[in-house]
């Protein structure tokens, strides 16, 4: 396989974020993939399947960093907590990095409905999640943490703030980056669990 095709191939899934971002999973099609990339429908179907297979590589790009992601944070020689504000500021990172991308999180429903993403995209959110609880586990464990919470419950307030933040983004526009705003309100969710009497 020569570059040019591989370069083609990259240039085709950053397109077909671009639509999913713009317009919503719904309108990513091979007439609206090819238009974007100024070529025939045809000519796309030399690099790809289909939707389907184009979708999938675009899942697997928004998957892509995950396991090296938490083998280094999970090396890191800092609390729980820490480990778990780390994780979703990576993110927030990343994801101010490649804007367009952060749109997949709020098509998460969608791609678990599709037969050929469900299991890439199910596999993504369990990986992440698992990870955050397994941490908030640990920092009750250890007394870290106060224990109000159950470390499920505590999960889904933390990555629901995320994908909150995402959502006002597109609605607002807000100034601040993803990562500004996501550090915010992290650091203020941090300080009302961290226990107070070890400080």
């Amino acid at each position: 396989m020569n570059n040019n095709f591989v370069n083609r191939k990259d240039r085709i899934i950053a397109s077909a974020i671009e639509i999913i971002s713009e317009s919503g999973l719904a309108s990513l099609t091979t007439k609206t993939l090819a238009m974007r990339e100024n070529m025939s429908e045809s000519l796309l179907y030399r690099y790809f399947g289909g939707i389907e297979e184009v979708l999938v590589e675009v899942v697997n790009l928004f998957t892509k960093f995950d396991d090296g992601i938490i083998a280094t944070i999970e090396s890191k020689e800092i609390s729980h907590l820490d480990k778990v504000l780390e994780l979703l500021k990576t993110y927030g990172t990343y994801y101010d990095g490649y804007k367009e991308l952060s749109a997949i999180v709020l098509n998460y429903e969608e791609l678990l409905h599709n037969v050929n993403t469900r299991e890439s995209i199910s596999a993504a959110i369990d990986l992440r999640t698992s990870f955050l609880r397994k941490e908030f586990d640990a920092a009750m464990k250890e007394k870290e943490i106060i224990d109000t919470f159950t470390s499920e419950e505590l999960t889904n307030i933390f990555m629901g703030s995320l994908t909150r933040d995402l959502l006002n983004r597109r609605i607002y526009y807000e100034n601040k980056s993803h990562n500004q705003a996501a550090q915010s309100i992290l650091d203020k969710m941090a300080d009302l669990i961290r226990n107070q009497s070890d400080s």
